[in-house]
C-alpha cells in the first residue's frame, strides 16, 4: 500500500489528506480535511457560526475525509473555554457524519484526553504533528489516540508508537512524505488508512 500523507497545507498534493483553508473548495481526485484551527478562535462569534457551517457542509462531501485540524492551543487562540467549546461543535459534525478528526494540540494534552474520555467518540482522533516524548505518546495510546509525526519528532517517540496506529504527514515541510517516513524506525502498515479511504 502506498504511504498516505495525513496532514498537508501543499495545495494539489495527491496521497496526500489536504487542509483546506477557509473558502477553499474541494478538488475532485483529491482529498481533504475541513476543520476550524484553534488559532481561529478568536474570531467573533457571527465569523465562527458561518466557518462551522462551511465545514458542516464540506464534511458531507465525498473528497473531504476528515474534520480538522481543530483542538486546543494554550499558546495561541481564544481562552481555552472557547477553544473547547468550538472543539466540541466539530466533534459533533465528525460524529455526525461518520468521519475521523486530525488535532492540533499544543500545550492541552489533559485537556484533550479528558474530552475524548467525555465524549466517548466513535470516529478516530489522530494526533497531527506530534513532538512529544514517549511517556505522553504511551498515554494518547492509552486513551485511543492515533499518532501522525512529521519532520520534526522523537526518535524514542517514534519507537514505541504501534505500526497501526502511526501515521506520517508533510505538514508545511519541504520534504516529501517518503523521506520524512525514512527517517521512522518503521513504516506505518497502512491498516488505519482505512478510516480516511471510504
Amino acid at each position: 500500500m502506498n504511504l498516505l500523507d495525513v496532514h498537508t497545507h501543499h495545495p494539489g498534493r495527491e496521497g496526500a489528506i489536504i487542509n483546506l483553508a477557509p473558502g477553499e473548495t474541494p478538488v475532485d481526485g483529491l482529498i481533504y480535511s475541513a476543520g476550524l484551527h484553534p488559532w481561529d478562535t478568536a474570531l467573533p462569534d457571527r465569523e465562527i457560526d458561518s466557518r462551522l457551517d462551511e465545514i458542516s457542509r464540506l464534511a458531507a462531501r465525498r473528497e473531504v475525509v476528515a474534520i480538522g485540524e481543530s483542538g486546543l492551543d494554550r499558546l495561541r487562540g481564544a481562552s481555552l473555554d472557547r477553544q473547547e467549546a468550538i472543539f466540541r461543535r466539530q466533534v459533533a459534525i465528525s460524529e455526525s457524519v461518520g468521519k475521523p478528526m486530525i488535532l492540533h494540540v499544543v500545550k492541552a494534552f489533559p485537556e484533550i484526553m479528558r474530552l475524548r474520555r467525555e465524549l466517548s467518540p466513535a470516529q478516530p482522533w489522530v494526533i497531527h504533528g506530534f513532538r512529544g516524548k514517549p511517556q505522553l505518546a504511551a498515554e494518547l495510546l492509552r486513551e485511543g489516540f492515533y499518532i501522525s509525526l512529521g519532520e520534526r519528532f522523537n526518535r524514542e517517540t517514534a519507537e514505541i508508537i504501534p505500526a497501526d496506529r502511526l501515521f506520517v504527514e508533510t505538514d508545511e515541510s519541504r520534504l516529501s512524505v517518503e523521506e520524512i517516513a525514512a527517517r521512522l524506525p518503521y513504516k506505518p502498515d497502512g491498516s488505519a488508512y482505512s478510516m480516511f479511504i471510504q
